[in-house]
């Protein structure tokens, strides 16, 4: 079982981790933290204004953010992460432009992986939820391609990435629209 009141620790004081999710390691931080964003973005050379994905345990770690939600969609919201489906749901006003980027909507999944689900689980807290690796380059898939990419500036934590090919498929919330397949 991995450290996690350590590994909430290392997130609170702005460090970054590597970790699996459905289709490859996954690069996060705390969302709350615009220095450990700002960090994650520079060292990826991703812009800003792209925004950022969101993985939760639960709902009720993405309601700061969000437009609230009935149950009804609730339920969808989670059914759907267990197909990989991203949504681009509505934010409230105060949903920081470091997340959201130049949107008026943030990418948010409720993760099935195993052991991304449990990482938010047990540090209370969504995750910013990027592809491991650097802007425009093939993400990484394994724990000793995260090393050579990363060395020490990334927590990086061992397990396997899930059977998924291709990224999650991205879907505006409102209207269904896919954005990535």
């Amino acid at each position: 079982m991995p450290p996690y009141r350590q590994i909430a620790a290392h997130l609170r004081r702005g460090g970054l981790i590597a970790y699996p999710t459905e289709s490859c390691y996954g690069l996060g931080c705390d969302p709350s933290n615009r220095t450990a964003v700002l960090k994650l973005l520079r060292l990826k050379r991703r812009t800003q204004r792209k925004g950022l994905i969101l993985i939760a345990y639960s709902y009720d770690q993405l309601t700061r953010y969000l437009q609230p939600i009935n149950a009804v969609e609730q339920k969808r919201l989670k059914d759907d992460g267990a197909k990989a489906i991203t949504y681009l749901m509505p934010v409230k006003k105060s949903t920081p432009r470091w997340l959201r980027g130049s949107h008026d909507t943030l990418a948010v999944r409720l993760t099935a992986h195993p052991l991304a689900r449990q990482l938010c689980r047990f540090v209370h807290s969504s995750l910013v939820s990027t592809s491991a690796n650097f802007s425009g380059m093939r993400p990484a898939k394994t724990y000793a391609q995260c090393q050579r990419l990363f060395g020490n500036s990334v927590w990086v934590l061992p397990g396997l990435v899930g059977k998924r090919r291709q990224p999650s498929t991205i879907r505006a919330w409102l209207d269904g629209r896919i954005v990535r397949n």
